[in-house]
């Protein structure tokens, strides 16, 4: 499939998604959003895909936010849906059973910060800048900022960023746990392509049921999370890969998984 809004290509077991449209620093409509959806889905859909990586074009922005002269048109009965349709894409970001990582290359505002935190996770340049300004325009945050933002960084620090609007840098956002990693502006891709080969070397399965665990877990009681690792624990011990992992151990050679 051709994309008018973002690039999508894919080397050996990494995915690429560049937002494209530097003009307006990347701001998503909802175009760009289903053309996320579908680039994701294919993501899920590639058994030799393992790991996505996401960016924006050019070195201003990851995703500036939304697009404002489309969201201006929305009456309520039409935002109720606009909301919902980008909250899907947000979703399948999140629980896509492969890491996904945000090389946040600038600004990552409203939309843009909330797409970053539908990732698995986080990596910013040292120019980032990030923060949910919606309150500045009348509107709240509708693709899960109200909902991500407090359970990565706690109700009183999120409570501030979306209220005041504010936008942070960087090096806050990794204070705070925002982000994972501050690097250099060249060093973005690179580092984010070691991280996802470390992954690409674990078992396929077993990197999944892990962020299930861990995805799913955040929704329950700790009593009820443990119940979850568990059963998942035991689902990875019924797969090949969890053979091949412990024989290769015990043989002291590379282990040789096949997602099975």
């Amino acid at each position: 499939m051709s994309y008018e809004n973002i690039l999508f290509e894919k080397k050996s077991a990494i995915a690429y998604l560049t937002v494209n449209r530097p003009k307006v620093l990347n701001a998503l409509n909802m175009a760009t959003m289903e053309e996320l959806r579908s680039a994701f889905t294919a993501i899920k859909e590639d058994r030799t895909a393992r790991v996505a990586i996401i960016t924006g074009a050019g070195e201003k922005a990851f995703i500036a936010g939304a697009d404002i002269g489309e969201l201006a048109k929305h009456d309520p009965v039409s935002a109720k849906e606009y909301t919902h349709r980008g909250q899907s894409v947000l979703d399948l970001m999140e629980n896509l059973g492969k890491p996904v990582i945000a090389c946040i290359n600038g600004f990552a505002l409203g939309g843009g910060c909330e797409i970053a935190m539908a990732c698995t996770l986080r990596l910013a340049s040292e120019n980032a800048r990030l923060g949910q300004p919606e309150v500045k325009l009348g509107i709240m945050p509708g693709y899960g900022g109200t909902q991500r933002l407090p359970r990565l960084v706690g109700k009183g620090i999120a409570m501030q960023l979306v209220l005041s609007g504010d936008m942070i840098s960087a090096q806050e956002a990794y204070r705070i746990g925002l982000v994972n990693e501050v690097v250099a502006f060249a060093e973005l891709i690179p580092r984010a392509e070691a991280i996802a080969q470390k992954i690409v070397a674990n078992a396929p399965l077993a990197v999944q049921y892990a962020m299930e665990a861990v995805n799913k877990g955040m929704e329950m009681t700790l009593a009820e999370g443990l119940y979850l690792e568990a059963t998942l624990f035991g689902v990875c011990c019924s797969t090949e890969d969890k053979k091949e992992g412990t024989t290769a151990f015990l043989e002291k050679r590379q282990a040789q998984f096949q997602g099975k």
